[in-house]
């Protein structure tokens, strides 16, 4: 999401029905991911992609999030190769060698899964394939650390640190973000920052890390659509996400 500023300190706290609730939609947003996987290849709308998981939210008795979330118009997006996120699904045609971010948001039983994740379209080359690998495990390493305590700087300092010792930069101008009985709740969670800084995370938070990782420079621009993002220098740009809840002695991930 877009970085605003927080008008408040108010974090929600999540029981353990909640945390049932959101591990039942999360899962189902992983399934959706995982369903329209078979659908990446070359020759393929996406247009098709968002109808296809669209239908599959709705046949699982869930909604899309995005659709109709402050005008947008369709149920996922579909961010391609220099799109860092938000891309709109359309007639644009998937080739072989691209890479195109799938980011899936479910309402189940009022309850939001939001889950994304980077597919190769056909066979993708090595820097591509390089760049995939560093933005999954980059997320990983902030997840990993995750327990009542820690700060929100330590997990963007995870984050950064590993993407940039392979020579990668992370986006500045989106975030991740608390997320529940609404789709975007505080607080924001930067994928950069410093060890110690920040609000202590406590047991109860959910939220998504959800970095986003250039192989050039970090600079985004937002298109004339008012949603698409692209890195200002057309390098590409690759990000995963998982929503997590905060327990006693670490983390449970609800959208495996």
């Amino acid at each position: 999401m877009k970085i605003e500023k927080e008008e408040s300190s108010s974090v929600k706290i999540y029981n353990d029905a909640d945390f049932k609730g959101l591990k039942k939609s999360g899962e189902l947003a992983a399934k959706a991911l995982e369903y329209i996987k078979k659908l990446i290849k070359p020759g393929v709308k996406t247009n098709f992609i968002d109808q296809a998981a669209n239908k599959y939210l709705n046949d699982h008795g869930a909604f899309s999030a995005p659709l109709f979330y402050r005008g947008y118009m369709k149920s996922i997006c579909t961010s391609i190769n220099h799109v860092v996120c938000h891309g709109i699904p359309g007639d644009k045609v998937l080739n072989e060698g691209d890479i195109v971010n799938v980011d899936i948001t479910s309402i189940l039983d009022g309850y939001y899964g939001d889950t994304s994740k980077t597919f190769s379209v056909g066979n993708i080359s090595v820097e591509a394939e390089k760049l995939l690998k560093v933005t999954y495990e980059s997320m990983m390493e902030g997840i990993k650390i995750l327990k009542p305590g820690i700060t929100l700087g330590d997990i963007g300092f995870a984050i950064q640190s590993y993407a940039e010792s392979h020579g990668y930069s992370v986006v500045r101008d989106f975030c991740g973000h608390g997320i529940g009985k609404t789709f975007h709740e505080e607080p924001n969670i930067l994928h950069y920052g410093k060890k110690g800084e920040g609000m202590k995370i406590k047991k109860g938070m959910v939220f998504t890390i959800e970095p986003m990782i250039n192989l050039g420079e970090y600079h985004t621009k937002v298109l004339q659509d008012g949603w698409t993002a692209v890195t200002k220098d057309k390098s590409l740009s690759a990000q995963f996400e998982h929503t997590v809840g905060i327990i006693d002695n670490g983390y449970e991930i609800f959208t495996l």
